[in-house]
């Protein structure tokens, strides 16, 4: 019964990439490793090798290939983790990709807590298997129980509604722009339990698992326990609202991007966010608009609370000056200015990296940070005009190849304007534009996914304004993307 319903989900989940995702050629032409598009994540731990199993038994062994990170943080004991994954995979022909990192060091250098440490590796380095072999996605073994204990961490740290979401069972890979896939999310940790001891599938515990000193594990061994005396069901009912959670969240922010435009004034000092004050107090639900604007520059709840207590004291205060790791904001008279604190990173926001790109597969109707936008594949026509309207990008559909990606900007991105042959910065176009820091954090950077430009900083174009010239229509053009922003433009 597990087994089949694993099949479905997967069967479920894979059929959200497009066909011709697949079918797009491998960077290693030829190589065995060209069908093995998926790349499963594997610690030797219960989950992931329960996941591992799946994998076997939905698509036998030549379906799917294996990665292992080997963290150094248990001695002898991620060593004996490794061997079994070594073990289990090379017993039955699985290509396996093993990764040694020494993550305290790591950690140390970048002024990173452990857990965040280890993320960053093993995540980049995935993308990196990702981009080098062709896989389509990267598996990992996040299930319902993951789902809850994901919760209750946003709670505490105030995540605000995005929080209550929970993990997506398709989500953008982060450091790559490929896709990441959950296929165990439905599952709980019990039933995953089942299914190893009926099929007697090796595993190792996590020593590190059992101690509280990590947040996540005393949610699981201390919290988690009391609410299934209350309910014993509890995991599925807080999956199942989690689903809630996300409609709503996305409803709540479609209204606060409608709301945006007529709260920013893009004037003055161009790189400063102004809020006006008396537009955004005039609106019913401004405290939520109030977070939703200042969230991304990293400003806490805690932080937030304070300005609204004083806001609601005082809507003619000045003066008062609040800070974030990365940014200053002053409430001046009539507006609320948000300020780079370094010059140099300007348009470097502290946001979650899982949510700093998107992948665009195909037609449809695309939304992004703020942007929303139709992609359309047309014949191309002598008769069609070359010039582009306003807010819309027209690419040769056989240069600008789907999957590509949206992101937002980096400092250093650069493109070559349709009709010439150097290079401009993206910022240097900013600057021509007039555009400030909210402008600027809005735009959207299209970026070809092939080889080494899916990290190269060369864009093919930002969308609705400019197109890079590699991807322009040209004599030889059959078929065209055309790209519409349908936002105002005016917000671009």
């Amino acid at each position: 019964m597990i087994t089949r319903r694993f099949q479905n989900t997967l069967t479920e989940i894979e059929g959200l990439i497009k066909d011709d995702f697949w079918s797009a050629p491998c960077p290693l032409s030829g190589s065995a490793l060209q069908n093995r598009r998926a790349l499963v994540a594997v610690s030797g731990g219960v989950d992931s090798m329960c996941l591992a199993q799946m994998y076997l038994d939905a698509r036998g062994y030549d379906g799917f290939a294996i990665a292992h990170c080997n963290f150094g943080l248990r001695g002898e004991e991620s060593d004996a983790d490794e061997a079994l994954v070594r073990e289990w995979a090379q017993s039955r022909g699985i290509c396996l990709h093993v990764q040694s990192f020494d993550t305290g060091s790591y950690a140390e250098r970048n002024g990173l807590s452990i857990e965040m440490a280890a993320r960053e590796l093993r995540y980049r380095w995935f993308a990196g298997l990702c981009r080098d072999f062709g896989y389509a996605y990267v598996a990992v073994a996040h299930h319902a129980d993951d789902n809850a204990e994901t919760l209750f961490l946003n709670l505490v740290r105030g995540t605000g509604m995005k929080g209550l979401s929970g993990m997506k069972p398709v989500s953008v890979l982060p450091y790559g722009g490929g896709l990441m896939m959950r296929p165990l999310l439905t599952f709980t940790r019990k039933q995953i339990e089942g299914y190893v001891f009926a099929n007697k599938v090796p595993y190792r515990d996590d020593s590190s698992n059992a101690s509280s000193d990590y947040k996540r594990n005393r949610i699981r061994n201390e919290v988690f326990p009391i609410f299934e005396k209350v309910n014993p069901s509890f995991i599925r009912s807080i999956n199942r609202e989690m689903s809630y959670f996300s409609e709503a969240s996305d409803i709540v922010e479609d209204w606060c991007r409608t709301q945006i435009p007529d709260l920013v004034n893009d004037a003055g000092q161009q790189d400063a966010l102004r809020i006006n004050l008396s537009a955004l107090l005039s609106r019913k639900h401004w405290r939520y608009l109030l977070y939703y604007m200042l969230e991304p520059y990293g400003f806490n709840s805690q932080t937030l609370a304070s300005l609204e207590n004083l806001l609601e004291s005082d809507r003619t205060a000045s003066g008062k000056r609040f800070e974030s790791l990365s940014h200053d904001l002053f409430v001046e008279r009539t507006e609320l200015v948000v300020i780079n604190k370094d010059e140099n990173k300007v348009g470097a926001l502290s946001r979650p990296a899982g949510e700093v790109c998107m992948p665009v597969r195909g037609a449809g109707i695309y939304n992004f940070n703020g942007l929303r936008w139709q992609v359309e594949v047309l014949d191309w026509r002598e008769d069609m005009p070359l010039k582009q309207a306003a807010g819309t990008l027209i690419a040769d559909a056989d240069k600008l190849l789907f999957p590509f990606v949206c992101r937002r900007w980096s400092q250093g991105d650069w493109f070559i304007p349709l009709g010439m042959r150097g290079r401009k910065k993206v910022s240097d176009l900013f600057t021509d534009l007039k555009y400030g820091t909210f402008r600027k954090e809005m735009a959207v950077m299209m970026v070809d996914c092939r080889g080494d430009l899916a990290e190269s900083q060369h864009i093919a174009g930002v969308l609705g304004v400019r197109l890079d010239d590699a991807y322009k229509v040209d004599k030889n053009t059959k078929s065209i993307i055309r790209i519409t922003i349908l936002n105002n433009t005016e917000t671009l």
